[in-house]
């Protein structure tokens, strides 16, 4: 089936719909990631903290499609956020997945009590002149944080991943992603363990078109202009996560959905003004 691209800010293209591969390990996560690519993704997120990038890139290899097909992303954990130490840590993510360069490279979590993201950020600058990454990002980052970078380095991110999902839409963060001209990709698009499959207005929807709670959730994901990132270790799920492009919401549903949004809507205490991940 075809997925529809967004052209980036820097020129290069991104399927509107990629494949999440946390906490996908061992033979039996090569096997997931390997179907996930055979049934047609082809945007594969990983992170270093994943521990799993050797994995991914061994299912790369057992797909048979071809490296210039897919576009491979990792992430710089918070204990690599020096010069340094983030140029090191994407040569290791090389190293690990096996090839010579990543398609998108993001700085995880801004961690800003270390206050050295704005370091982790130079180095995928170069990095990027360098040829080693060819797209730079930066994962759960505010206003403040992708301000910083902006003005320090004159290079403006490609996205910003985010948690988002109807029980946290981040309506405020989505348009300043959009203002500064940043594709905001959506990690935990579906919610997790509080999906709201029975929330009455995703379960009309997926009634009204025939298709799955899941689908109607990822469908208002794309006509937000997010990028989801499901994760299913199942091929059928993953199949069903992947056709989403065969149907339109109304914009009352996707209001509807949106209005699910609660103060507390967070999967764990991730405000990015606190949270530390290293």
């Amino acid at each position: 089936m075809g997925i529809p691209t967004y052209t980036l800010n820097d020129g290069t293209s991104l399927p509107a719909i990629g494949f999440g591969t946390y906490p996908l390990t061992g033979d039996d996560g090569v096997a997931a990631i390997r179907s996930a690519i055979e049934n047609g993704y082809r945007l594969i997120d990983t992170a270093v903290n994943y521990r799993n990038e050797s994995e991914v890139g061994r299912a790369i290899r057992q797909s048979g499609v071809a490296r210039e097909d897919l576009l491979v992303a990792s992430k710089i954990p918070g204990r690599d956020h020096g010069y340094d130490d983030a140029t090191r840590s994407v040569h290791e993510s090389l190293e690990r997945l096996g090839l010579d360069h990543l398609d998108l490279s993001l700085i995880h979590w801004p961690n800003p009590s270390q206050d050295r993201y704005a370091e982790a950020w130079r180095a995928l600058v170069d990095l990027r002149e360098q040829g080693l990454v060819r797209s730079i990002g930066v994962s759960n980052f505010t206003e403040a944080h992708l301000q910083r970078i902006i003005d320090e380095s004159g290079v403006t991110p490609v996205v910003n991943q985010i948690e988002l999902h109807p029980y946290f839409p981040q309506v405020q963060m989505r348009a300043v992603n959009e203002r500064l001209g940043i594709r905001t990709e959506s990690w935990s698009p579906l919610g997790k363990r509080q999906a709201p499959f029975s929330e009455p207005p995703v379960a009309a929807a997926a009634e009204a078109y025939g298709v799955t709670p899941g689908q109607v959730i990822l469908r208002w994901q794309v006509q937000l202009g997010a990028v989801p990132i499901p994760k299913s270790a199942t091929p059928e799920r993953q199949r069903q996560n992947l056709d989403v492009f065969g149907f339109e919401l109304t914009d009352d549903e996707v209001a509807a959905i949106t209005a699910l949004g609660r103060p507390d809507g967070r999967l764990f205490d991730g405000d990015p003004d606190t949270h530390e991940e290293m």
